[in-house]
């Protein structure tokens, strides 16, 4: 049974701020709290995402043990959450994102909208400020923030499958209208997602992948996560500017251990950015890119294949004779 839509929670940064909680190392909210958001009690919040459990996998939803109950009831003084028998079940922003696919209506269609510049905003915050909080959960939250983006950008997919066509407009014109930007370039005569377009070439190589650029960064890295394991790579930069920093290569290793990076400087010779796969194999291939792909997309910028591989091999010799690059 719903409660009374005339007099619903008024989202604000400082109401919401206090139900997001830390709990295996992620982000969340609780059933409780969005249930008094979206308008429901708690019992019939979780009969409707039972009724389409098939969208909540375990990285949207997952339950608190009894345990981890404890540890907030005692942390956070709250007599909200139900009975001592009562669980609390946790959503992580990928599945607070489905929820506006389960639940219906103009009161869910409201907080959903107000939930999802919330996010950014603070996400926004956290970006700005991130020398004022710990470098290793400024680090954290950089690589969540990517998972979370191809999360999202699955569950796209997913919908077109699941959802009607009208769903489906209007829960994406939701999200688009108050959520990061996405990032595009040019790229074979269309206009590609930034980091689709990135991730996309890496996945091809087989054995290895060169990528020259004077400027690094963390998002550098993130784009490589999904390459084969066989792969190595080779990354030539002089990493100027606030470029690649040792603890965030480090963290990037803790979270992919599978991504092998070596790292080389360029010796200020090179201006132009490249991406090379499988050289010296017979299906190497060559990529200009007019940005790094640290900033790629943030400007007007355009990703085109060479035709003509020889012409490049002298500058790729001359570069694999260059010193190693020292992160610090």
């Amino acid at each position: 049974m719903k409660n009374a839509e005339d007099a619903p929670i008024i989202l604000s940064e400082e109401s919401i701020k206090d139900k997001i909680y830390t709990i295996r190392g992620q982000r969340v909210m609780l059933d409780v709290d969005l249930a008094k958001i979206y308008g429901y009690t708690t019992k019939t919040f979780n009969q409707q995402v039972k009724n389409n459990i098939q969208k909540f996998d375990e990285d949207f939803r997952f339950q608190l043990t009894k345990e981890e109950t404890e540890n907030l009831r005692s942390n956070f003084l709250t007599s909200s959450w139900g009975g001592a028998r009562y669980l609390p079940h946790a959503f992580t922003e990928q599945g607070i994102y489905m929820l506006m696919t389960v639940l219906k209506g103009d009161l869910a269609t409201r907080q959903s909208k107000s939930l999802i510049r919330l996010f950014k905003r603070m996400k926004d915050y956290l970006s700005d400020s991130h020398g004022q909080i710990g470098r290793q959960e400024f680090l954290r939250l950089a690589m969540q923030t990517q998972e979370n983006t191809d999360s999202i950008r699955n569950m796209e997919k997913q919908l077109q499958n699941t959802a009607t066509k009208d769903d489906l407009a209007d829960f994406m014109q939701n999200f688009m209208d108050v959520a990061a930007g996405k990032e595009y370039l040019f790229m074979a005569g269309q206009i590609v997602e930034a980091s689709v377009a990135y991730s996309g070439i890496y996945k091809q190589a087989q054995k290895s992948i060169y990528i020259v650029d004077n400027y690094i960064g963390l998002k550098s890295l993130l784009l490589l996560k999904g390459i084969n394991k066989s792969v190595t790579v080779t990354i030539f930069s002089d990493n100027i500017g606030n470029g690649l920093s040792l603890a965030e290569y480090d963290e990037f290793r803790r979270e992919y251990p599978h991504v092998h990076i070596v790292f080389k400087k360029t010796g200020g010779k090179y201006h132009d950015r490249f991406i090379v796969l499988d050289y010296g194999q017979a299906a190497q291939r060559i990529f200009h890119c007019g940005g790094s792909s640290k900033d790629g997309g943030k400007r007007t910028t355009a990703i085109s294949e060479m035709d003509d591989m020889a012409l490049y091999v002298p500058m790729i010799n001359d570069l694999q004779k260059n010193s190693a690059l020292r992160l610090r």
